[in-house]
């Protein structure tokens, strides 16, 4: 896969909107970059799930997603359909700090 340069932007529930670049090979990569370093920044608010949604916008070629953390987590928790999808998924959630389910 082909890394791509993105601005993540997520608001937190105070809904201040935080806005960060990352370098990441899948739309969920992007997701769980920024949400694991808006986590750790003192200056970030608690951030929603469920209805909460993160904008991802590539670079090049531009490209805007617009996905609910809800959809993210979904995602994440459902059982992988290959081996490369499970190897994205272990990583993902150890960046995030999460346990296997």
């Amino acid at each position: 896969m082909t890394l791509r340069a993105c601005t993540v932007v997520i608001q937190d529930l105070n809904r201040t909107a935080h806005s960060l670049d990352v370098t990441a090979e899948t739309l969920y990569e992007a997701i769980a970059q920024a949400l694991a370093a808006l986590r750790a920044h003192d200056w970030v608010g608690d951030i929603g799930k469920g209805l909460t949604t993160v904008t991802v916008k590539v670079r090049y070629p531009e490209v805007t997603h617009i996905v609910k953390i809800q959809d993210f987590e979904n995602w994440l928790n459902n059982s992988c359909k290959s081996p490369a999808e499970t190897v994205l998924k272990t990583r993902l959630r150890q960046m995030l700090g999460l346990h296997k389910k």
